[in-house]
């Protein structure tokens, strides 16, 4: 199976900030607009090189091309890259390209400044789209102010997985919904079950899409958060330093061995190759681990995302397609999204090139098709549970000033969570003590919400 995890939960990505805030004064000044129709009946569209995405371009001529009569030029880049170049032509809105991948954390983003075309109108006028079947989360996490602007290409959540065969060899129960306390008692018991294995895999690399992501969730559901609600820095309270003395004191205790340097990737293949019992991270691993070459294929359970003061403490995140405003054919860019993101393509894609490769995780409908449902049993009905718990605009026990629950939905973060994360992967590698981390950390939070004071 080629599930992946969206590659901004991998690794370290470039400051998003800095690119914005050279490019507000320039949207502000430009006469952004258009809309149009068909033009020429040609597209151009800029897009991640995951594989989803890949498995589009090359299902997009023989299919919706030869449909619509709509020709699509495709430019496919690595995330670092992509990103840059989405912000630099939606920012400048210079028109270059039509339509982009960009995610539930730039959405908002994008629409308050006004590089994105609303799609409300359209995906009400669409009868065949089914707006309604999108995953409640997920679209009120690309909308803005009332108005949709993305439409998802596929989507994730946060779970937790365990070894079911370890857990029975060592008389070990997991609760249907663990609390984290049990959660780090059953990392104890279960370390060292088998040779070189430790009880759980968290991340510890640094990256704002890395560490912090599920860091966040453990923030959040111990009662901390980044900013209240006026935009008072966080990050020194005594809960946000709680939840992560324990996410710190765990991992380096139960935890695998390099956790500074252990991300998405490196987790996933500690579970796959039997070096740890339990793994707390994306929905979307679950197709790896339960792929034809998965040495753990049927041994893995998966429960939700563990919590402490809140209900669910699940993250969100989803590849979108926006489209640019100042695009001249908003009409077929339309009929490009209707196509990615519809019932019809998911069909396509799995009768083609198998249902472990559907774009999942956005609608509800998928999770009730019997093909897709068989390919992946085991860790479909997880998935679908920890996206309708999912809740970006409360994610915690106290009001917050900006949407996300694995990030704050502000410019400034990738540099404050990546900063953030280095500080606290310190901590992880024993440099520094988390209360040394959090004072750093707190500092540069604070010089951040010194902009969003008093707005």
């Amino acid at each position: 199976m080629t599930h992946s995890s969206p590659r901004s939960f991998r690794r370290t990505l470039p400051p998003l900030a800095l690119a914005l805030s050279g490019a507000l004064l320039a949207a502000a000044c430009s006469g952004a607009g258009g809309s149009g129709g068909g033009g020429g009946h040609s597209l151009n569209v800029l897009m991640v090189n995951n594989p989803q995405m890949v498995d589009l371009q090359k299902l997009t001529a023989a299919n919706f091309t030869k449909s619509t009569g709509i020709k699509v030029n495709f430019t496919v880049l690595p995330e670092d890259d992509v990103r840059d170049k989405i912000t630099q032509d939606f920012s400048s809105q210079a028109g270059q390209y039509d339509v982009a991948t960009i995610s539930n954390y730039e959405a908002p983003i994008f629409a308050k400044n006004n590089w994105l075309s609303p799609l409300s109108s359209h995906a009400t006028a669409d009868k065949t789209f089914k707006q309604s079947d999108i995953l409640p989360a997920i679209q009120q996490s690309l909308t803005y102010q009332g108005q949709i602007y993305a439409e998802p290409f596929y989507g994730e959540s946060s779970f937790l997985m365990y070894r079911k065969d370890v857990f029975a060899a060592k008389n070990l129960t997991m609760p249907a919904n663990p609390t984290w306390t049990q959660v780090a008692d059953l990392a104890a018991k279960a370390d060292g079950a088998q040779s070189g294995m430790k009880g759980i895999c968290l991340r510890g690399q640094p990256g704002w899409g890395e560490m912090i992501a599920p860091l966040t969730t453990v923030v959040n559901t111990m009662g901390g958060t980044w900013f209240d609600k006026d935009w008072n820095a966080q990050l020194t309270s005594p809960q946000f330093t709680a939840a992560t003395k324990f996410y710190v004191d765990l991992v380096r205790k139960h935890g695998e061995p390099g956790a500074p340097q252990s991300g998405f990737t490196e987790c996933l293949n500690d579970l796959e190759q039997g070096k740890t019992a339990m793994w707390y991270d994306a929905t979307s691993a679950a197709g790896s681990l339960e792929g034809s070459d998965s040495p753990v294929a049927g041994k893995i359970g998966y429960v939700p995302a563990p919590v402490d003061k809140t209900k669910s403490s699940g993250w969100l995140y989803t590849w979108a397609w926006g489209v640019q405003k100042a695009s001249k054919h908003q009409d077929d860019a339309w009929k490009f999204i209707s196509w990615a993101s519809g019932q019809g393509y998911e069909n396509l894609v799995g009768k083609q090139l198998g249902w472990s490769r559907v774009p999942a995780g956005k609608r509800t409908s998928t999770y009730s098709d019997a093909s897709y449902v068989a390919a992946s049993s085991a860790f479909a009905k997880p998935t679908l549970t920890a996206l309708e718990a999912a809740n970006p605009s409360n994610p915690g026990v106290q009001p917050r000033p900006a949407p996300g629950i694995q990030f704050v939905g502000i410019p400034e973060f990738t540099d404050l969570g990546t900063q953030v994360s280095q500080q606290l992967s310190s901590a992880i590698a024993g440099r520094t003590s988390v209360d040394s981390a959090l004072k750093a950390s707190q500092s540069l939070a604070e010089k951040v919400a010194a902009k969003y004071a008093g707005q």
